[in-house]
């Protein structure tokens, strides 16, 4: 979570320094539930991957990242919100002439903002974030973040969730076992410049560690046709984006490593940026590793459409009012599709 510390002196509630905590959460609705009842307040943003609280008593500053952990909550970073640009760069001097080393990140998109703020890490590995909020956006773009020790390299059975993101080493084999993994999150992975051979690498590493049935999601940055090699740099976060591929190449290659039921969870319908004089959009691509069979009698089911026929990516081909005959792993998709309702099942 994230919370921010004021001092007592009394003043209005726009020059509060604020204590900053951003926890993950399985459930981002049941949790937004959770702390309206616990402040008594409102959200003060809330998007379908994001949520804020901002609470005056205690000075707060609560973010809520959903799916970024394999339950009962973890620590994603911590932070103050300073309320002037200047007190962020009096901080900062102070800190760094004390031989701490801090990174600086200005006019940043991050959680649906524009914030400018440094980074540095505590002696345990913990992130801490020290902004200033500047304006409200309507997008969150991919960013390169702090690593912190060993945030990718955590051995199973442990891990329910792994995460990668943009400026992180990929190595040619994970610390992790095969076939435990709930879901893997590639935070920008593919917008670093990387040859096919490489990407196709990555994926086939995230299939070996996903658990049959489980979930890939990609949060990137694509463009209608594919930028290999940027010729300018992005502003703020995406200053680390060196690539940027197109929708129907991610499809294609997450197609070519066996996931299946793929489909966009976002994909942002104005541009984030323009880039070489092409369109930048946000997206989150979800996929899935197919089910090992289940055993178990076939299956029976009804497509409702609203198209004339749907066909899924095992080949299996639905026609509106018909009843289909699938196995029991296909039935098992099919319910937990987010087009379930298309279906009688």
């Amino acid at each position: 979570m994230s919370l921010t510390i004021e001092s007592f002196t009394p003043k209005a509630s726009a020059d509060l320094v604020r204590f900053h905590l951003s926890l993950n959460v399985d459930d981002l609705a049941a949790s937004v539930a959770f702390f309206r009842l616990l402040f008594d307040a409102k959200p003060a943003k809330q998007e379908q991957d994001y949520a804020k609280f901002e609470v005056d008593e205690p000075p707060l500053v609560l973010s809520l990242l959903p799916g970024r952990t394999g339950g009962g909550g973890k620590l994603n970073h911590l932070g103050f919100r300073l309320a002037s640009a200047e007190a962020l760069v009096a901080m900062q001097q102070r800190l760094e002439m004390q031989g701490l080393k801090t990174e600086r990140e200005d006019g940043v998109e991050c959680c649906y903002s524009k914030q400018t703020k440094f980074w540095l890490h505590d002696p345990d590995g913990n992130v801490w974030e020290i902004y200033t909020l500047d304006d409200d956006q309507h997008h969150c773009a991919p960013s390169a973040t702090l690593q912190a020790p060993e945030v990718s390299q955590i051995i199973a059975p442990a891990l329910a969730i792994w995460v990668h993101r943009l400026g992180e080493n990929f190595g040619p084999r994970l610390m992790v076992e095969s076939g435990c993994v709930d879901q893997v999150m590639l935070e920008g992975t593919f917008n670093a410049r990387l040859s096919l051979a490489e990407r196709q690498r990555i994926l086939a590493e995230v299939v070996r560690i996903l658990k049959p049935g489980a979930r890939v999601a990609l949060h990137q940055l694509t463009a209608r046709s594919p930028l290999e090699s940027l010729a300018q740099r992005l502003p703020g976060p995406a200053a680390a984006v060196e690539a940027v591929p197109s929708a129907e190449q991610l499809i294609d290659e997450l197609q070519s490593a066996g996931f299946v039921d793929l489909h966009f969870e976002k994909l942002g319908e104005a541009p984030c940026f323009i880039a070489d004089g092409v369109e930048c959009r946000e997206a989150r691509l979800v996929g899935f590793k197919p089910s090992q069979a289940t055993g178990g009698e076939n299956r029976q089911v009804l497509y409702k459409g609203p198209f004339r026929q749907a066909e899924d990516d095992a080949g299996h081909t639905f026609r509106r009012g018909q009843w289909t005959t699938v196995d029991a792993a296909t039935w098992s998709r099919l319910n937990a599709a987010p087009n379930r309702d298309q279906f009688i099942l």
